[in-house]
Parts: C-alpha cells; sequence; structure tokens
C-alpha cells in the first residue's frame, strides 16, 4: 500500500518523536568518540589490523556514522579497501539497497568487485550476526535427536522439553527456583495458565520471534484475551518484563525488528554471563595419569551432561598451578570427603605423594564441564552424541570426551559455542584453525583465519618500495608491527592449504610478495613452492604453480604495474633513460670519455689523475637508490621498475633450479 503524503509525514513525525524518546534507535546514529574516529580512519586507509581490533577489543558500533555522515562501510568502499569492506560485513555492517546509507554504500563503491560483494550481504545476513545462536538455541525446543532436555514442563494437554541451563541463564526466576533443586526433573503449570502463552513465553525465552498471532479462539480452550493475559502474567512470573513489552510492540516493523535484535543480544550476554560464572568457574585442572579417574554426577548445580578434556604438556620440575588436584592417597574418597571437591566431584584411585609441594607431573589436564545442547552446533558433536558408540550412551557419572588441543584453544572454542564471541590472539590462532577444522566448526575456522590475515597483517603498505628496505626500514619486509613474529608464514600457507581456507592462501600469498627480497633465497621457501607445485595430481608440463602465479599477481600489485599493460616496457624505457646497465648514464659517459683520454681499466693501465670516481653516498644522500642487485638507479621508481625485474628474474631462476615449470 502506498501512503499520501500526510501518512508519510505522520509516519515521519512518530518515528522521529520515538527517537528523541529513546525508544528507537536510529540505524546508523552520530558518534563522535574518538575511538569511531579510529576506526573510520583505519576504513580509509585499509587498516585491516587497527579495524580488527577496534570491532573486537573496542565494541565500536560499525553502523554508527561520523560528523561527515559516512560510515565504516561507506568510506571502506569508497576507498576501494575489498578486505576491510569484507571484515565489515562479516561483523555486522548494515547495507541495505532500501536505505539512505545503504544505497550511498553502493553508490560510492571504488570498483565492481566491492559492489557485488556488497550486494552479496542481504538484511538477514549482514545486520544479525548473532542469528545463528539464536537460531540454534530456538532449534533445541524442537529437536528429538540426540536429547539434550532434562526438564519436563506438562500442562493439560502440552509437554515442553526443556533445558535448566538456558531457563536458568535467561530467567531470574529458574536460576532461583532450580539453584534450590537443582535435581528437580518435572514441572507442572498451574490449569489457568493457557498452554499457548506458556509456549509464547519459552519460544521467547529460547531467542524465538514473537509470532503475529497469539493464538486462543474456539476450539482452543481459551480465548485471545486469555491467552494475553496469561503471557502478561507469565512475564511478570518469569521475570522477563521484555517479553509483554514486545507483545505490545509487535504491530510497529521497525520496533519489532529492533526488539527482537535487542533481544538476541540480551541472551547472549546473558548466556556469556551464566558461561563465565558457572562453566568457566568449574574447570578442574588435575594430573593427566587420574583425569578419567574423574567422577562427576550427573544431578549438579551446573546442570552439566559432559566433561570435555584437553592436555597440556608441563615442563619437568614445575609445580602445578595453585588450585590443581593433587594425588595424597591410595583410596577413593568417600562419599562425604568428596562433597568438599568442586560440586561434589569425587577422584578415583590416587598415586602416592609425599609432599604436594614436590609434586610435578609431565602432562597436566582440564576438565570443563559442558552441555550437549551447545556442543551440538560442532557437527562433530553432532555426529558423536546422535550415534550408537559409547559416547551417546547413558552412563552413571558425566563422560570424560578428549579433545585434541591445548585447554587455552578449548577455551576459545567453548566460548565461541557459548557466546558467538571468541577473541583469538595471535599466537593461538593456528591452532584454533586446526581445532575449528577438526570438530567441523567452519564460522569459527573463518573467525581464525581472519585473526590471522588482519592481526597477522601488520603494517603491511599498500605499495612498498624496496628503498625503504635499503634505507633501514624492515618493517614493511621482516618483522612487522603487530605480531607476525608469533606465527610463521609458512605454517600459516601449510594450514591454509590442510584446512581448506583460501583466505590465508591469498594472504600467506600477499605477504610473501611483500617482502619477497627477504624470503625468495630462502631454501624452506623452496620448499613451498616443491609443495605448491605437488598439490596438483597428475601435474602436467602446462600445468602452473597456483602460489608462484598468485606471487607474480601480487608483486605486480606491490610495484602498481599489471601484466596487461601496453605500456609497461616504454615505462622502463622512459623511466631507465638515465641507467644503462645498472650505472647512471653521466657516470659511462664519463668513462667513455677516459677510455678516449687513453685510460682503460681493463687494459692494467693506470687511473688518470684527473679521472672522477662515483661518489655513491652523495648520489644516494640525492635521492638516488640502491637496487636488489646492488647498482644505483637515479630515483625510487626506477629503481621499483628494475627491482620488479630482478625480483620476477628471482622467480624463474628458482623454477629453473628446481626443475618446475611455471
Amino acid at each position: 500500500m502506498i501512503l499520501r503524503k500526510d501518512q508519510l509525514e505522520a509516519s515521519l513525525h512518530e518515528e522521529k518523536k520515538l527517537i528523541e524518546n529513546g525508544r528507537l534507535k536510529e540505524d546508523s546514529p552520530l558518534d563522535l568518540s574518538a575511538s569511531f574516529s579510529k576506526l573510520c580512519e583505519a576504513c580509509r586507509r585499509g587498516d585491516l589490523k587497527v579495524c580488527q581490533e577496534m570491532i573486537t577489543t573496542e565494541g565500536v558500533n560499525i553502523n554508527a556514522r561520523d560528523q561527515f555522515d559516512y560510515t565504516p562501510l561507506i568510506l571502506a568502499s569508497l576507498c576501494g579497501h575489498y578486505e576491510v569492506v569484507q571484515l565489515l560485513l562479516e561483523s555486522g555492517a548494515l547495507c541495505e539497497r532500501d536505505t539512505f546509507q545503504g544505497e550511498r554504500c553502493l553508490y560510492n563503491a571504488l570498483n565492481d568487485r566491492i559492489r557485488n560483494l556488497l550486494l552479496s550481504y542481504d538484511y538477514s545476513k549482514s545486520s544479525d550476526p548473532l542469528q545463528p545462536f539464536a537460531a540454534h538455541i530456538t532449534s533445541l525446543l524442537t529437536r528429538e535427536h540426540p536429547q539434550t532436555s532434562d526438564i519436563l514442563v506438562t500442562s493439560a494437554d502440552r509437554a515442553f522439553n526443556l533445558h535448566k541451563f538456558i531457563l536458568s541463564a535467561r530467567s531470574p526466576y529458574f536460576r532461583k527456583k532450580l539453584g534450590n533443586a537443582p535435581d528437580t526433573t518435572s514441572w507442572k503449570l498451574p490449569p489457568k495458565i493457557p498452554p499457548q502463552a506458556f509456549d509464547i513465553a519459552i519460544r521467547y525465552v529460547y531467542l524465538g520471534e514473537i509470532p503475529n498471532d497469539v493464538g486462543g479462539g474456539p476450539g482452543t480452550g481459551f480465548t485471545e484475551e486469555e491467552v494475553l493475559e496469561g503471557i502478561e502474567k507469565i512475564s511478570k512470573y518469569l521475570e522477563i518484563p521484555s517479553l509483554w513489552q514486545g507483545i505490545l510492540e509487535s504491530s510497529d516493523r521497525r520496533l519489532a525488528r529492533q526488539n527482537r535484535t535487542e533481544e538476541v543480544e540480551r541472551g547472549r550476554n546473558q548466556t556469556e554471563a551464566w558461561f563465565r560464572d558457572n562453566v568457566m568457574k568449574h574447570k578442574i585442572e588435575i594430573d593427566s595419569s587420574i583425569a578419567n579417574n574423574v567422577q562427576w554426577d550427573r544431578d549438579n548445580a551446573i546442570f552439566a551432561d559432559v566433561l570435555l578434556r584437553a592436555d597440556e604438556v608441563v615442563a619437568e620440575d614445575t609445580p602445578l598451578p595453585s588450585g590443581t588436584e593433587t594425588p595424597l592417597n591410595n583410596s577413593i574418597p568417600s562419599e562425604q570427603e568428596s562433597r568438599g571437591l568442586p560440586l561434589g566431584i569425587p577422584v578415583g584411585p590416587l598415586s602416592q605423594s609425599s609432599s604436594i609441594s614436590n609434586f610435578t607431573a609431565s602432562r597436566q589436564s582440564t576438565l570443563y564441564p559442558a552441555h550437549r545442547a551447545i556442543l551440538l552446533r560442532s557437527e562433530y558433536f553432532l555426529t558423536m552424541f546422535s550415534s550408537s558408540f559409547l559416547e551417546a550412551q547413558p552412563t552413571p557419572h558425566l563422560l570424560i570426551v578428549l579433545i585434541d588441543c591445548s585447554p587455552a584453544v578449548l577455551e576459545i572454542i567453548l566460548t565461541c559455542l557459548y557466546t558467538e564471541n571468541a577473541t583469538i590472539p595471535l599466537s593461538l590462532a593456528v591452532d584454533v584453525l586446526f581445532a575449528a577444522d577438526l570438530l567441523l566448526i567452519e564460522k569459527l575456522k573463518v573467525k581464525a583465519a581472519v585473526a590471522i590475515s588482519t592481526l597477522g597483517n601488520g603494517s603491511m603498505p599498500q605499495h612498498a618500495s624496496i628503498a625503504n628496505l635499503n634505507n633501514g626500514e624492515t618493517a614493511a619486509f621482516g618483522t612487522v608491527d603487530g605480531g607476525i613474529d608469533e606465527v610463521d608464514i609458512y605454517d600459516v600457507l601449510r594450514a591454509g592449504w590442510l584446512t581448506r581456507v583460501p583466505r590465508l592462501e591469498t594472504f600467506a600469498a600477499r605477504f610473501l610478495a611483500y617482502r619477497l627480497e627477504a624470503y625468495i633465497d630462502d631454501e624452506e621457501f623452496a620448499e613451498l613452492v616443491r609443495e605448491s607445485a605437488a598439490r596438483i595430481k597428475a601435474r602436467q608440463e602446462t600445468d602452473s604453480i597456483e602460489l608462484v602465479d598468485d606471487i607474480r599477481f601480487y608483486l605486480s600489485e606491490r610495484f602498481r604495474l599489471r601484466f596487461e599493460d601496453a605500456g609497461m616496457e616504454e615505462m622502463m624505457d622512459d623511466e631507465d633513460a638515465g641507467i644503462v646497465n645498472g650505472e647512471d648514464s653521466g657516470l659511462v659517459e664519463e668513462v667513455k670519455e677516459g677510455e678516449e683520454d687513453g685510460w682503460n681499466a681493463e687494459k692494467g693501465a693506470s687511473r688518470p689523475a684527473d679521472f672522477i670516481v662515483p661518489d655513491v653516498e652523495a648520489q644516494l644522500a640525492s635521492g638516488a637508490v640502491r637496487m636488489l642487485d646492488g647498482e644505483i638507479a637515479g630515483d625510487e621508481f626506477a629503481g621499483d621498475a628494475i627491482n620488479y625485474q630482478v625480483l620476477l628474474g628471482k622467480i624463474d631462476a628458482l623454477l629453473e633450479r628446481l626443475k618446475l615449470d611455471a
């Protein structure tokens, strides 16, 4: 329906009042803070590392606008930084075609590659990064296999299979009720509460959307008014007032969308707080030799139904951390003794030790109590708990599942599954990548790859110059501000190959191309080229080598040249007018004059007294640059042109030495 002008003006006026009253939020509010200005500046420059830090660490609103009405996404697309645009979209930046800011973003995109990327992100994908988390929590209400519920709520004709940890995290009422009686397995609704009202409330608790039709009417046993009255009572009873507010505002599409976004964020925050206060605070550090003897009752205060174990090697003669369970005797603790341990966890037969302070171990384990309902977000765990193997069978105590990673990596994995908000340090990014690949958690694989390719990007310039290297500015070619030394670029590329993450392959090729002179003579680089060639099965002489092709491409990008540029040779000739075989033409002319005067060094004659020796230091001081082959070029641009050819020649020489055609 098309609104008349007066109706549209009235709607805009009402919307403005809601914004002024703080009830409705702007999609792109004005933000003049220093942190947001830093993000905008990073988007202009294409600084991936700073963008990643501002988004994940500072929590900057990436959909805000600066004093010039520019959003970070508009700035990045306008300045042509594809990787930054991709990072912003993956982090939840808005780009709706039907909005003013969205159309500006598309219109101002520097090239079609960025424009197509923007168009590929519809509203549901770009504006709600928590949607997968919310969708999984909601799906638990209808999932029949594997069975993960631990409490049954019944009414006259309905039954709800629910999860205590979700109820405790989302509702203060359930937190108190289940905290006092954690072994509760069933609960019956009062007969006056319409099942339709409870169904809507529970779906809301499980991050589901509020339906347009609340139910009730003929044949249901309750009228629509009774259902609404029941929702209001349940909202107060369970101490979730936002439910009733959402019902009242469900007719306003924009308010309903905003309420939905806020509730999902609130639910994530509540789940994260519950996860940190219960799961993380009750982890157990214990000697690996007795880790499998831990017996955790199923009726526990945090409603855990599985234990995840991660092992870590401890150096010899290193005391275990404080709080670590230490073997004291050879007997199994009695029930009374076990109550002194966290949550009543008895530990099985233990070895003798004369002194706690002197106790050391070569291997240490950490056990994390977890919930299968959350672990099902991983295809690995979904298959495990749905199978006929031991892990899916009921056991008297919580089953211990060993995960092949360090405790620090497992904590990141659990944080991602429970909160959707894991921060991955660069030093652990490769390990997290392999663990996520093992557990089939694609989203975490992407996050790890982003951490490596952004935090590891350091201060790599868009257009590097060899002159900077020769003048001692090695940050762009060797060690990089931002910690790239924490990971090995060879390991990064191999990890990209093994885990099938193209982003890492692209990042590694670009990284190597921008620092090629530091790697081209390295024997491990040559081995990497061999491995890249071997990745092609039944390789033919005409097959190219993917790594070499990518490095050549980014090498041309580095020197602002393209192979298809028809004028490249002419440009080289023009820029090299002052260079002849790596020597300044003026110097060559002087040498020729010296030869005409009868002196020639090759003939062994003595140098004339008036012969002028070229002053290399003076040339460098006046703007000349030294090239990779040691010769002197007249200026930086001419030096880049020659260095480009030198590096290409080194690649060809390497391939010839390896007997590879590419």
